[in-house]
Protein backbone atom coordinates (compact mmCIF):
# COMPACT_ATOMS: atom_id res chain seq x y z
CA UNK A 1 0.00 0.00 0.00
CA UNK A 2 1.30 3.13 -1.07
CA UNK A 3 2.53 5.69 1.89
CA UNK A 4 -0.15 8.54 0.56
CA UNK A 5 -2.95 5.84 0.98
CA UNK A 6 -1.69 5.08 4.35
CA UNK A 7 -1.79 8.24 5.19
CA UNK A 8 -5.00 9.06 3.98
CA UNK A 9 -6.50 6.48 5.95
CA UNK A 10 -5.63 7.31 9.21
CA UNK A 11 -6.29 11.49 8.30
CA UNK A 12 -9.78 9.95 7.71
CA UNK A 13 -10.11 7.69 10.23
CA UNK A 14 -7.87 8.01 12.58
CA UNK A 15 -6.37 4.55 12.25
CA UNK A 16 -5.49 2.40 9.16
CA UNK A 17 -8.68 0.61 8.17
CA UNK A 18 -7.18 -2.17 6.59
CA UNK A 19 -8.50 -5.83 6.93
CA UNK A 20 -6.46 -7.89 8.85
CA UNK A 21 -5.98 -11.99 8.30
CA UNK A 22 -8.45 -13.34 10.97
CA UNK A 23 -6.10 -16.44 11.47
CA UNK A 24 -3.86 -14.33 12.40
CA UNK A 25 -2.07 -14.64 15.85
CA UNK A 26 -1.88 -10.68 16.39
CA UNK A 27 -0.23 -11.28 20.00
CA UNK A 28 3.02 -13.14 18.19
CA UNK A 29 2.95 -10.95 15.05
CA UNK A 30 3.12 -7.83 17.48
CA UNK A 31 5.92 -9.14 19.80
CA UNK A 32 7.36 -10.13 16.54
CA UNK A 33 6.94 -6.39 14.92
CA UNK A 34 8.52 -5.03 18.57
CA UNK A 35 11.36 -7.14 18.23
CA UNK A 36 12.36 -6.42 14.55
CA UNK A 37 11.50 -2.33 15.29
CA UNK A 38 13.29 -2.07 18.19
CA UNK A 39 10.54 -0.80 19.70
CA UNK A 40 8.92 -0.33 23.41
CA UNK A 41 5.05 -0.92 23.71
CA UNK A 42 3.28 0.91 26.76
CA UNK A 43 0.09 0.26 27.85
CA UNK A 44 -2.25 2.39 30.63
CA UNK A 45 -3.56 1.05 33.12
CA UNK A 46 -7.04 1.54 31.21
CA UNK A 47 -6.62 -0.31 28.51
CA UNK A 48 -8.66 -3.61 27.11
CA UNK A 49 -6.64 -6.91 29.30
CA UNK A 50 -5.67 -7.92 25.93
CA UNK A 51 -3.42 -5.09 25.06
CA UNK A 52 -1.97 -4.69 28.66
CA UNK A 53 -0.69 -8.40 28.85
CA UNK A 54 1.42 -8.44 25.71
CA UNK A 55 2.77 -4.69 26.68
CA UNK A 56 6.19 -4.20 27.85
CA UNK A 57 4.85 -1.51 30.45
CA UNK A 58 1.50 -1.33 32.12
CA UNK A 59 0.60 1.95 34.07
CA UNK A 60 -0.12 5.32 34.60
CA UNK A 61 0.90 8.04 31.80
CA UNK A 62 3.81 9.32 33.02
CA UNK A 63 5.33 6.19 33.95
CA UNK A 64 5.00 4.55 31.28
CA UNK A 65 6.88 7.98 29.53
CA UNK A 66 9.31 7.84 31.87
CA UNK A 67 10.29 3.89 31.76
CA UNK A 68 10.08 4.25 27.43
CA UNK A 69 12.45 6.89 27.96
CA UNK A 70 15.05 4.85 30.07
CA UNK A 71 15.11 1.87 27.00
CA UNK A 72 16.96 1.94 24.28
CA UNK A 73 14.56 1.32 22.02
CA UNK A 74 14.01 3.49 18.84
CA UNK A 75 10.55 3.83 18.78
CA UNK A 76 7.09 3.43 21.32
CA UNK A 77 3.67 2.37 20.31
CA UNK A 78 1.44 4.13 23.15
CA UNK A 79 -1.79 2.06 23.46
CA UNK A 80 -3.16 5.18 25.43
CA UNK A 81 -4.80 8.59 24.58
CA UNK A 82 -3.16 11.45 22.58
CA UNK A 83 -2.11 13.68 25.08
CA UNK A 84 0.00 10.21 26.82
CA UNK A 85 1.98 9.72 23.73
CA UNK A 86 2.75 13.25 23.38
CA UNK A 87 3.65 13.22 27.00
CA UNK A 88 6.17 10.28 25.68
CA UNK A 89 7.28 12.21 22.74
CA UNK A 90 8.06 15.28 24.95
CA UNK A 91 10.37 12.83 27.42
CA UNK A 92 11.71 11.20 24.37
CA UNK A 93 11.90 13.43 21.45
CA UNK A 94 14.72 11.37 19.62
CA UNK A 95 12.16 8.08 19.74
CA UNK A 96 9.99 7.84 17.03
CA UNK A 97 6.17 7.56 19.12
CA UNK A 98 2.75 6.09 17.32
CA UNK A 99 -0.50 5.75 18.56
CA UNK A 100 -2.95 3.00 17.34
CA UNK A 101 -6.04 5.83 16.75
CA UNK A 102 -5.10 9.51 16.57
CA UNK A 103 -8.76 9.67 17.92
CA UNK A 104 -8.33 8.07 20.95
CA UNK A 105 -8.55 11.52 22.99
CA UNK A 106 -9.17 12.93 26.34
CA UNK A 107 -12.68 14.30 27.45
CA UNK A 108 -10.40 15.78 30.08
CA UNK A 109 -7.51 17.36 28.17
CA UNK A 110 -10.33 18.48 25.37
CA UNK A 111 -12.27 20.56 28.03
CA UNK A 112 -9.22 22.54 28.24
CA UNK A 113 -8.01 24.55 24.77
CA UNK A 114 -5.16 26.35 25.02
CA UNK A 115 -6.56 29.19 23.28
CA UNK A 116 -8.66 29.44 25.45
CA UNK A 117 -6.94 29.32 28.48
CA UNK A 118 -3.80 31.60 27.54
CA UNK A 119 -6.92 34.12 27.67
CA UNK A 120 -7.79 32.72 31.31
CA UNK A 121 -4.44 33.18 32.10
CA UNK A 122 -4.11 36.37 31.34
CA UNK A 123 -6.91 37.14 33.98
CA UNK A 124 -4.24 35.93 36.88
CA UNK A 125 -0.92 37.46 35.45
CA UNK A 126 0.74 36.43 39.29
CA UNK A 127 -0.43 33.37 39.78
CA UNK A 128 1.33 29.97 39.24
CA UNK A 129 -0.09 27.77 37.09
CA UNK A 130 -0.38 24.52 37.98
CA UNK A 131 -1.50 21.50 35.31
CA UNK A 132 -2.38 18.06 35.65
CA UNK A 133 -0.48 16.37 33.53
CA UNK A 134 -3.43 14.73 31.68
CA UNK A 135 -3.68 17.41 29.35
CA UNK A 136 -2.35 18.50 25.93
CA UNK A 137 1.50 19.47 25.05
CA UNK A 138 0.09 22.85 23.84
CA UNK A 139 -1.48 23.47 27.58
CA UNK A 140 1.97 22.19 28.93
CA UNK A 141 3.58 25.09 27.71
CA UNK A 142 1.60 27.15 29.27
CA UNK A 143 2.06 25.72 32.88
CA UNK A 144 4.32 26.33 35.32
CA UNK A 145 4.61 23.15 37.09
CA UNK A 146 2.93 19.78 35.65
CA UNK A 147 1.46 17.14 38.52
CA UNK A 148 0.29 13.89 39.07
CA UNK A 149 -2.62 12.71 41.10
CA UNK A 150 -0.08 11.19 43.37
CA UNK A 151 2.34 14.17 43.39
CA UNK A 152 -0.19 17.15 43.22
CA UNK A 153 -0.30 17.71 46.94
CA UNK A 154 3.60 17.93 47.44
CA UNK A 155 3.19 19.96 44.62
CA UNK A 156 0.64 22.88 45.80
CA UNK A 157 2.77 22.78 48.87
CA UNK A 158 5.93 23.42 47.64
CA UNK A 159 3.88 26.49 46.18
CA UNK A 160 4.78 30.11 48.81
CA UNK A 161 1.68 30.24 50.67
CA UNK A 162 1.60 34.42 49.25
CA UNK A 163 1.22 33.31 45.30
CA UNK A 164 -1.80 32.61 43.59
CA UNK A 165 -2.45 29.30 42.03
CA UNK A 166 -4.81 28.41 38.67
CA UNK A 167 -5.32 24.70 38.99
CA UNK A 168 -5.92 23.13 35.50
CA UNK A 169 -8.11 21.56 34.04
CA UNK A 170 -9.45 18.96 36.53
CA UNK A 171 -11.75 20.73 39.10
CA UNK A 172 -12.70 18.19 41.04
CA UNK A 173 -9.08 17.18 41.48
CA UNK A 174 -8.38 20.74 41.94
CA UNK A 175 -11.41 20.50 44.39
CA UNK A 176 -10.00 17.83 46.54
CA UNK A 177 -6.37 19.32 46.29
CA UNK A 178 -8.07 22.50 47.98
CA UNK A 179 -9.82 20.52 50.87
CA UNK A 180 -6.41 18.33 51.50
CA UNK A 181 -3.66 21.49 51.50
CA UNK A 182 -5.96 24.30 52.73
CA UNK A 183 -4.83 26.37 49.30
CA UNK A 184 -7.41 28.28 47.52
CA UNK A 185 -7.14 28.11 43.94
CA UNK A 186 -8.39 29.24 40.57
CA UNK A 187 -9.91 26.35 39.09
CA UNK A 188 -10.36 25.55 35.75
CA UNK A 189 -13.66 24.11 35.03
CA UNK A 190 -12.83 20.74 33.51
CA UNK A 191 -13.53 17.18 34.09
CA UNK A 192 -13.08 13.68 33.08
CA UNK A 193 -16.52 12.47 31.47
CA UNK A 194 -15.30 8.83 33.31
CA UNK A 195 -15.09 10.01 36.83
CA UNK A 196 -17.90 12.49 36.35
CA UNK A 197 -20.15 9.76 35.86
CA UNK A 198 -20.17 7.62 39.29
CA UNK A 199 -23.42 7.09 40.25
CA UNK A 200 -22.96 8.05 44.45
CA UNK A 201 -26.37 6.23 44.88
CA UNK A 202 -25.57 3.04 43.22
CA UNK A 203 -22.08 2.92 45.19
CA UNK A 204 -24.00 3.04 48.41
CA UNK A 205 -26.22 -0.11 47.16
CA UNK A 206 -23.52 -1.50 46.32
CA UNK A 207 -21.64 -0.91 49.81
CA UNK A 208 -24.82 -2.24 51.21
CA UNK A 209 -24.84 -5.79 49.78
CA UNK A 210 -20.90 -5.82 50.41
CA UNK A 211 -20.89 -4.16 54.09
CA UNK A 212 -17.05 -5.27 54.16
CA UNK A 213 -15.68 -3.93 50.82
CA UNK A 214 -13.17 -1.11 51.03
CA UNK A 215 -14.42 1.52 48.32
CA UNK A 216 -11.39 3.03 46.71
CA UNK A 217 -11.59 6.30 44.54
CA UNK A 218 -9.42 8.23 41.60
CA UNK A 219 -9.30 12.16 43.00
CA UNK A 220 -11.15 13.34 39.64
CA UNK A 221 -14.26 11.70 41.09
CA UNK A 222 -16.79 14.10 42.37
CA UNK A 223 -16.78 15.19 46.06
CA UNK A 224 -19.95 13.71 47.04
CA UNK A 225 -18.56 10.04 45.91
CA UNK A 226 -15.10 10.96 47.63
CA UNK A 227 -16.99 11.17 50.75
CA UNK A 228 -17.51 7.42 50.52
CA UNK A 229 -14.10 6.05 50.01
CA UNK A 230 -11.87 4.26 52.60
CA UNK A 231 -8.56 5.42 50.34
CA UNK A 232 -8.35 7.87 47.55
CA UNK A 233 -5.35 7.82 45.40
CA UNK A 234 -3.95 7.77 41.94
CA UNK A 235 -4.09 4.47 39.79
CA UNK A 236 -1.47 3.11 40.77
CA UNK A 237 -1.97 4.37 44.41
CA UNK A 238 -5.24 2.04 44.06
CA UNK A 239 -3.49 -0.85 42.70
CA UNK A 240 -0.84 -0.85 45.80
CA UNK A 241 -3.49 0.15 48.10
CA UNK A 242 -5.62 -3.77 47.02
CA UNK A 243 -2.22 -5.35 47.23
CA UNK A 244 -1.12 -3.97 50.67
CA UNK A 245 -4.87 -3.95 52.21
CA UNK A 246 -6.04 -6.91 54.03
CA UNK A 247 -9.56 -6.83 52.66
CA UNK A 248 -10.69 -9.36 50.51
CA UNK A 249 -13.30 -7.02 48.38
CA UNK A 250 -12.95 -3.53 46.55
CA UNK A 251 -15.62 -1.10 45.30
CA UNK A 252 -13.27 0.40 42.79
CA UNK A 253 -14.22 4.09 41.51
CA UNK A 254 -12.19 4.65 38.76
CA UNK A 255 -11.87 3.32 35.06
CA UNK A 256 -12.90 -0.55 34.95
CA UNK A 257 -9.90 -1.49 33.29
CA UNK A 258 -7.85 -1.41 36.20
CA UNK A 259 -9.58 -4.29 37.48
CA UNK A 260 -7.15 -6.92 34.98
CA UNK A 261 -3.89 -5.54 37.15
CA UNK A 262 -6.05 -5.62 40.21
CA UNK A 263 -6.92 -9.21 39.87
CA UNK A 264 -3.89 -10.61 38.56
CA UNK A 265 -1.83 -8.91 41.61
CA UNK A 266 -4.56 -10.16 43.82
CA UNK A 267 -5.98 -13.96 43.08
CA UNK A 268 -7.63 -14.50 46.21
CA UNK A 269 -9.63 -10.71 46.48
CA UNK A 270 -13.00 -9.70 44.60
CA UNK A 271 -13.43 -6.42 42.46
CA UNK A 272 -16.35 -4.58 42.28
CA UNK A 273 -16.61 -2.02 39.06
CA UNK A 274 -18.25 0.84 40.73
CA UNK A 275 -21.18 2.00 38.30
CA UNK A 276 -22.24 4.83 36.46
CA UNK A 277 -25.52 6.56 36.67
CA UNK A 278 -26.71 5.02 33.39
CA UNK A 279 -27.63 1.80 32.56
CA UNK A 280 -24.07 0.20 31.87
CA UNK A 281 -22.75 -2.32 34.62
CA UNK A 282 -19.35 -0.90 35.14
CA UNK A 283 -17.52 2.44 34.07
CA UNK A 284 -15.66 2.80 30.73
CA UNK A 285 -13.23 5.33 28.89
CA UNK A 286 -14.53 4.82 24.95
CA UNK A 287 -11.45 6.53 24.03
CA UNK A 288 -9.55 4.08 25.98
CA UNK A 289 -11.29 1.46 24.36
CA UNK A 290 -10.57 2.81 20.57
CA UNK A 291 -7.20 1.21 20.60
CA UNK A 292 -7.53 -2.70 19.23
CA UNK A 293 -4.62 -5.17 19.47
CA UNK A 294 -5.51 -4.94 15.36
CA UNK A 295 -4.77 -1.17 15.47
CA UNK A 296 -1.41 -1.90 17.76
CA UNK A 297 -0.74 -4.48 15.12
CA UNK A 298 -1.04 -2.01 11.97
CA UNK A 299 0.44 0.77 13.69
CA UNK A 300 3.61 -0.98 14.27
CA UNK A 301 3.62 -2.52 11.32
CA UNK A 302 3.39 0.25 8.91
CA UNK A 303 4.63 2.77 11.54
CA UNK A 304 1.93 5.39 11.74
CA UNK A 305 -0.75 6.90 12.67
CA UNK A 306 2.87 8.89 14.13
CA UNK A 307 3.12 11.25 17.12
CA UNK A 308 5.44 15.14 16.17
CA UNK A 309 5.34 17.58 17.79
CA UNK A 310 7.65 21.16 17.40
CA UNK A 311 10.83 21.39 18.93
CA UNK A 312 9.07 24.67 20.36
CA UNK A 313 6.47 23.10 21.97
CA UNK A 314 8.78 20.17 23.28
CA UNK A 315 11.00 22.68 24.85
CA UNK A 316 8.48 24.57 26.56
CA UNK A 317 6.37 21.93 27.45
CA UNK A 318 9.34 19.70 28.68
CA UNK A 319 10.21 22.77 31.55
CA UNK A 320 7.10 22.46 33.78
CA UNK A 321 7.61 18.25 34.12
CA UNK A 322 11.01 19.05 35.22
CA UNK A 323 10.16 21.47 37.88
CA UNK A 324 7.43 18.67 39.11
CA UNK A 325 9.97 16.32 39.05
CA UNK A 326 12.49 18.15 41.12
CA UNK A 327 9.80 18.59 43.49
CA UNK A 328 9.34 15.18 43.80
CA UNK A 329 13.00 14.49 43.61
CA UNK A 330 13.13 16.57 46.89
CA UNK A 331 10.56 15.17 48.83
CA UNK A 332 11.82 11.71 48.06
CA UNK A 333 8.41 10.48 46.05
CA UNK A 334 8.11 7.79 43.30
CA UNK A 335 6.24 8.83 40.24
Amino acid sequence: MEMMTKQHLVQQNGFLDIEVDPSLDLSSEIIKLKKEKKAVILAHYYQESEIQDIADFVGDSLQLSQAAAKTEADMIAFAGVHFMAETAKILSPQKKVLIPDLKAGCSLSDSCPAPLFAKFKEKYPDHIVVSYVNCSAELKTLTDICCTSSNAVHVINSIPKDRGIIFAPDKNLGAYLEKTTGRNMVLWNGACMVHEIFSRERIVKLMHRHPEAKVIAHPECEEAVLQLADYIGSTSGLLNYTIKSEAKEFIVVTEAGILHQMQKANPGKDFIPAPPNNHCSCNECPHMKRNTLEKLYLCLKYEIPEINLSEKVITDARTCINRMLEISDKAGLKI
